[in-house]
């Protein structure tokens, strides 16, 4: 942990699901799996728990989530490489979702801005926007 790690974390510190908590053992415990298995999961890129100064790794609930999903995954005989590349694109997927959701409301904002008299999914008849030429008076 840096000093601006420390920091950040007085200011406001992580959420309750991202605080790194969880000793080796207990982790694995939680996820059942065997403390080596934890080891060679993080020298797969699988997880990343954080450290303390003494080099200690802690596991957060978050940690603990995906180390319930690799199993599951592992579970259903998906190697490790595969379970990996999986978990990669499940992020992606959570990424451009939360990106298609600001640009719903981005869009949903600029048109209220626009037309600030209608709803969005409002459909008006062209004649009720402006005259018909033979409406039109001389």
């Amino acid at each position: 942990m840096t000093a601006g790690d420390r920091t950040r974390g007085a200011e406001q510190g992580p959420e309750p699901h991202q605080r790194a908590v969880f000793i080796i053992s207990v982790a694995a415990e939680l996820a059942g799996v065997h403390p080596q298995t934890l080891r060679i999961y993080e020298r797969k890129g699988l997880v990343r728990p954080k450290r303390t100064s003494g080099d200690a790794r802690r596991y957060s609930q978050a940690d603990i989530d995906r180390l319930l999903a690799i199993q599951q995954l592992t579970d259903e005989g998906v190697n490790l490489a595969g379970v990996k590349r999986i978990l990669e694109l499940r992020s992606q997927i959570d990424t451009l979702q939360h990106e298609v959701a600001e640009l719903k409301a981005q869009l949903a904002h600029r048109r209220a801005i626009a037309m600030p008299s209608r709803r969005s999914n409002e459909i008006v008849p062209l004649r009720h926007m402006a005259p018909a030429p033979w409406e039109m008076r001389p």
